[in-house]
C-alpha cells in the first residue's frame, strides 16, 4: 500500500509543483503523440488535394470531444473529492468516491453513449457540411469512437484518480504504454503492414480505442492488489450510490458544461470554416485540424497536465487546511506553463512550413492558411497556458461554476459572435477566424485572472456529507 505524499502539502512549494507537474505534463504530451502520428501517416498514405482524410479525423474528433468532456465531468468531480480527502489522508472516503465514479462511468458508456452515439453520428457529421469526401472518412471513424471508446474514457478516469491521490508517476508509465501500443496499432492498420489490410482512418480509430484497454486492466489489478494509494471499496455494488454521485455531479457537471461549451465553440468554428468558398473550405478545415488540433496540442496537452497538477495541489492543500499555499502553487504552475508555451510558440513562428510539411501539407491553399494560423497560435499558447493553470486552481478548490460562465462568455458569445458578425458582413476569411480565436483566448485569461484574485473561491466546502 502506497503512502500519502506529505511533500505535496508541506515544504518547498516549487518542489511540490514540480513533483506533480513534470509527470502530469509529460503524460499529456505523451498522450498527444498518437494523434500526431495518426495525422502524419494519414497525410502521407491517404493523399488528396484537400487533405480530406486529415480533415475528417479532425471533424470527427471535435464532435466526439463534446461528449468526452461532458462525461469527464463525473471524473472531475471525483478528482476534486479525492484530492481533498488525500489532503486529509482519508483513504476510505477517497477510495469510495473512486469506485462509485468508476461504476457510474461504465454504466453510462456502455448503455447510453455507445448506442446513442452510433445512431446520431451521421447527423452530427452532417452539421459540419464538410463535403462527401470528408464525410466518407469521418462517419465510420466517429461511430467507432462512440461504440468502442469505453477503454479510452476509463483510462482518463484512472489517470485523474491516481494523480488526484498524489501519485502522478503511475499514470505516466501507463500512458507511455498506451501510446506505444496506439502508435504500433496505427502504423500497422493505417498502412496495411504485413498481413493486415490498409484501413486508413478506421485503422487510426482502432488504435485509439484498443490501446487503452491494457492500461485499464493493469490499473484495476493494481488497485485490487492494494498497490496504490487508492484502495478497493469495502463493499462492492452493482449500482452506484446516488447520494455520493449527486455530490460528485454537483462539483463536476459545471466543469462538464464548461468543456462542452469550449468544444462546442471549436465545433461551430469548423462549421464556419465549412461555409467558406469551396476552393478553400476543406483546406481551411485541414489547416485547423493540423495546426490547432495537433501542433497546438504540444502546448495545450502539456498545459492540461499543469491544470491537473494545479487542481490536485489546490485540493490537497485545502484538505490539509492551507488554501493560501495552494494558491501560491497555482501561480508557480502558471509560470511553468507560460515558459513552455513561449518556447513552443517560438518554434511555430520560425518553422511553420516545415511543421506543415510533416503532415504532407506542402502545396496548395493549406500552406498559406496554416502558416497564418500558426502565427496567431504563437501568442494564444502563452495566454492559454496561464489561463489553464489558474482554472485548475479554481476547479481543484471545488469552484467549478465561474470557469463555466467564463467559457460561455468567451467561447460562445465572443468567439462565435465575432465569426457570425464577419459572416454577416460577407468578410469571413480563415485569418479572421484565427483572429477571433485569439481574442476569445485573451478575454478568457482576463476574466479568469479577475476571479482568481478574489478569496471566496479558496474556501469552497466540498464533503460527502454536504
Amino acid at each position: 500500500m502506497k503512502k500519502f505524499d506529505d511533500q505535496l502539502v508541506s515544504g518547498s512549494i516549487l518542489r511540490s509543483v514540480w513533483k506533480l507537474t513534470w509527470p502530469a505534463a509529460s503524460l499529456n504530451l505523451v498522450n498527444g503523440v498518437h494523434g500526431l502520428v495518426d495525422h502524419i501517416l494519414i497525410g502521407h498514405y491517404i493523399q488528396s488535394e484537400t487533405n480530406a482524410a486529415n480533415a475528417a479525423i479532425g471533424v470527427a474528433w471535435q464532435v466526439f470531444l463534446v461528449f468526452v468532456v461532458f462525461i469527464a465531468s463525473v471524473f472531475h468531480g471525483m478528482n476534486v473529492l479525492i484530492a481533498r480527502y488525500a489532503g486529509k489522508q482519508d483513504r476510505e472516503n477517497m477510495s469510495k468516491v473512486a469506485y462509485e465514479s468508476f461504476l457510474s462511468a461504465v454504466i453510462i458508456l456502455v448503455f447510453i453513449v455507445a448506442p446513442i452515439g452510433y445512431v446520431i453520428a451521421p447527423y452530427l457529421i452532417g452539421l459540419v457540411d464538410a463535403g462527401p469526401e470528408v464525410e466518407s472518412h469521418a462517419l465510420p471513424y466517429l461511430r467507432l469512437l462512440f461504440t468502442c471508446g469505453a477503454p479510452l474514457f476509463l483510462m482518463f478516469m484512472f489517470t485523474g484518480a491516481f494523480q488526484a491521490s498524489g501519485d502522478p508517476k503511475t499514470p505516466l508509465v501507463l500512458g507511455i504504454l498506451t501510446t506505444i501500443l496506439n502508435v504500433c496499432i496505427s502504423v500497422v492498420l493505417i498502412t496495411g503492414m504485413g498481413p493486415f489490410p490498409a484501413l486508413g482512418t478506421i485503422g487510426a480509430g482502432l488504435g485509439t480505442v484498443l490501446a487503452p484497454f491494457v492500461s485499464v486492466v493493469i490499473s484495476i489489478i493494481l488497485v485490487m492488489r492494494r498497490k496504490m494509494i487508492l484502495q478497493p471499496p469495502t463493499e462492492f455494488r452493482l449500482l452506484p450510490d446516488f447520494s455520493i454521485m449527486k455530490i460528485v455531479a454537483r462539483i463536476g457537471v459545471p466543469t462538464g458544461i464548461q468543456g462542452v461549451l469550449l468544444n462546442l465553440g471549436g465545433f461551430v468554428v469548423i462549421i464556419f470554416l465549412g461555409t467558406l468558398d469551396d476552393t478553400i473550405s476543406a483546406s481551411a478545415m485541414a489547416a485547423y485540424t493540423i495546426c490547432y488540433a495537433q501542433l497546438f496540442s504540444i502546448i495545450t496537452w502539456t498545459c492540461f497536465g499543469l491544470r491537473s497538477a494545479a487542481g490536485t495541489l489546490m485540493g490537497q492543500n485545502m484538505g490539509a487546511g492551507n488554501p493560501q499555499r495552494g494558491k501560491q502553487a497555482v501561480r508557480v504552475a502558471a509560470f511553468f506553463g507560460a515558459t513552455w508555451a513561449t518556447l513552443i510558440g517560438t518554434v511555430f513562428w520560425i518553422y511553420p512550413t516545415q511543421l506543415l510539411g510533416l503532415f504532407g501539407a506542402t502545396e496548395g491553399p493549406i500552406v498559406g492558411i496554416g502558416v497564418s494560423l500558426l502565427g496567431f497560435l504563437c501568442f494564444s499558447g502563452f495566454v492559454l497556458a496561464i489561463t489553464l493553470a489558474l482554472t485548475g486552481g479554481l476547479q481543484g478548490a471545488g469552484e467549478t461554476k465561474m470557469p463555466m460562465y467564463i467559457a460561455f462568455l468567451t467561447q460562445i458569445v465572443l468567439l462565435l459572435g465575432l465569426c457570425a458578425f464577419f459572416k454577416w458582413q460577407g468578410t469571413l476569411t480563415p485569418q479572421r477566424v484565427w483572429m477571433s480565436i485569439f481574442i476569445s483566448h485573451f478575454a478568457r485569461l482576463i476574466l479568469t485572472l479577475l476571479v482568481f484574485r478574489t478569496e471566496k473561491w479558496a474556501h469552497t466546502n466540498v464533503e460527502l456529507s454536504s
